[in-house]
């Protein structure tokens, strides 16, 4: 009995030390689990992997989290900035955060650190002004990135850089005032961004002939309805051509592309951009638009062509068919003499001739993603001889105005320049008809000749002798006039005074006196 009594007290004894250990196991593993996966806190509600904590008043994140959770939701709330440490504990299954409506103002480069696994950040509604270098670094697979509704007005170039895997980036409603062209082109372009919306910021132009070069898989979901436009051809032909391919970014918000005309630069009438051409854009314009796009291409005869098929779903699994001008399907290994479809949706022209010019479509088929697209092409061959002779021409004539021009200039100038001054050529046939019209005067004068005063030499200076050739004395009776030497031949000689200087006297008088010669009777 007292051996039973003691192998019961010792089974009491085993089964004491066993519920001591049990519950030190239990609180050991309550611990861990509590260390490892956190608790709900009083202030979020957490609902399995998803975890609200909305209002609340927080400026960071609780440290007492699940470590399993993949949503965390903290809009609301009076978070001023973000750095390294804002997120106490590591979440390597946090896919979505949702951090909008708080008053975060700058954002510190290693703040998601502790959130590598992103796929959806949503900043929207808080007061960043600027994004630095380099942000969201450690965000190597986050898809969906929201700024808009902050104060952002100016974007660095590698702000974005390392976000590979970037899909869709919302700045809507900031104060940018150029349009973001890193983000395409550049060391730090997004290649898989398909979706980037900048409307209602200040943008006024685009840089179309560098935007032309973006695929048509991410120029298809550019915004940019809302901003204060200028008027301008360049700009209203990238929007009609981005609606004739039937772009979601102008087809839906065709009536909120406006613009203002350079005159009206605080925008107080804004004019509809898309609803009728008002700016009365020539065909020119618009083609050339056309050409940068790869709306039209150029060829000459006997030329090689190749024409890319720029669709928005050129994804793997695409299938791409040609149809020619004629309405020839051309496919990739059904080759013929003259046309050639490669499985990238090209299409070669090898030897393109006059009869090649028309409109081509591309048809991009992709059965696994059940989508089509329809591409049109206009491809004009011209003879290049031609058009070399006809430039040559142009070139001719323009060359002949410009020579004669400059010809006519030369000769200008030597005749006002290099002309011999008359002055000596007078001066001297002034000496050499001296005598004889001294011989002259002789007649006329019935006083002896003097020598004039040295004075009156100075003063008579300027005087210009005139010479008159003999005329014949009408006959007598004509108009009544009486005939002064009736047969002799006169030579008149006239003294023309010139401007006088103030010192000349009055009293300087001609050789003849003005009153008429009557012969005594």
């Amino acid at each position: 009995m007292s051996l039973s009594c003691q192998t019961i007290s010792t089974r009491l004894g085993v089964l004491k030390l066993n519920c001591k250990g049990l519950l030190c196991l239990l609180v050991f593993t309550i611990s861990v689990c509590g260390s490892a996966s956190g608790l709900c806190p009083t202030a979020c509600i957490c609902a399995s992997d998803i975890v609200s904590c909305t209002n609340k008043n927080l400026s960071r994140v609780p440290g007492t989290l699940f470590k399993f959770i993949k949503r965390l939701d903290l809009s609301y709330n009076r978070i001023a900035f973000l750095e390294p440490e804002w997120v106490p504990v590591f979440f390597d299954k946090l896919n979505t955060l949702i951090i909008n409506h708080n008053s975060i103002s700058s954002i510190i480069t290693g703040s998601f650190s502790t959130t590598p696994n992103l796929k959806y950040l949503d900043l929207s509604s808080n007061n960043l002004k600027t994004l630095g270098s380099p942000l969201f670094q450690e965000l190597r697979v986050l898809e969906v990135l929201l700024l808009y509704n902050n104060q952002i007005t100016q974007i660095d170039s590698a702000a974005f850089g390392g976000l590979y895997k970037l899909q869709k980036l919302y700045l809507c409603c900031n104060s940018l005032s150029h349009f973001p062209l890193d983000l395409y082109i550049g060391k730090h372009k997004l290649t898989e961004l398909v979706l980037l919306d900048i409307s209602y910021n200040h943008i006024q132009s685009v840089p179309i002939q560098r935007v032309s070069l973006v695929p048509a898989k991410q120029l298809s979901g550019i915004y940019l309805h809302g901003n204060p436009f200028y008027c301008d051809c360049t700009l209203y032909s990238m929007l009609i051509y981005w609606y004739h391919r039937h772009f979601n970014s102008v087809m839906d918000f065709k009536n909120e592309y406006a613009c203002v005309l350079r005159s009206d630069p605080k925008g107080s009438n804004k004019l509809p951009l898309l609803h009728d051409n008002f700016l009365n854009c020539s065909e020119s314009t618009i083609n050339v638009s056309f050409h940068a796009f790869g709306f039209i291409h150029e060829a000459q005869i006997g030329e090689r062509l190749i024409v890319h098929c720029d669709s928005k779903i050129s994804d793997a699994g695409t299938y791409f068919i040609w149809v020619s001008p004629d309405n020839r399907l051309l496919e990739p290994d059904k080759d013929t003499d003259t046309f050639k479809v490669f499985h990238n949706g090209s299409l070669e022209i090898i030897d393109p001739q006059l009869e090649d010019s028309g409109l081509y479509s591309c048809i991009a088929i992709n059965k696994r993603r059940l989508l089509n697209e329809t591409i049109e092409v206009r491809i004009n061959v011209s003879n290049f001889t031609v058009n070399r002779s006809h430039a040559h021409e142009a070139f001719n004539t323009a060359f002949t105005t410009l020579a004669a021009c400059v010809a006519s200039i030369i000769l200008v100038l030597l005749y006002l320049y290099l002309t011999p001054c008359p002055c000596q050529c007078k001066t001297r046939r002034r000496k050499r008809k001296l005598p004889q019209s001294s011989a002259h005067s002789s007649i006329l004068n019935s006083t002896p000749s003097q020598d004039p005063p040295a004075d009156e030499k100075k003063s008579s200076s300027g005087k210009r002798v005139v010479f008159l050739e003999p005329v014949n004395e009408p006959k007598q009776g004509q108009n009544g006039k009486v005939r002064l030497f009736p047969k002799e031949t006169v030579i008149a000689e006239s003294i023309l005074k010139t401007t006088r200087a103030k010192s000349d006297s009055d009293s300087v008088n001609s050789v003849f006196s003005d009153t008429p010669f009557m012969p005594s009777s």
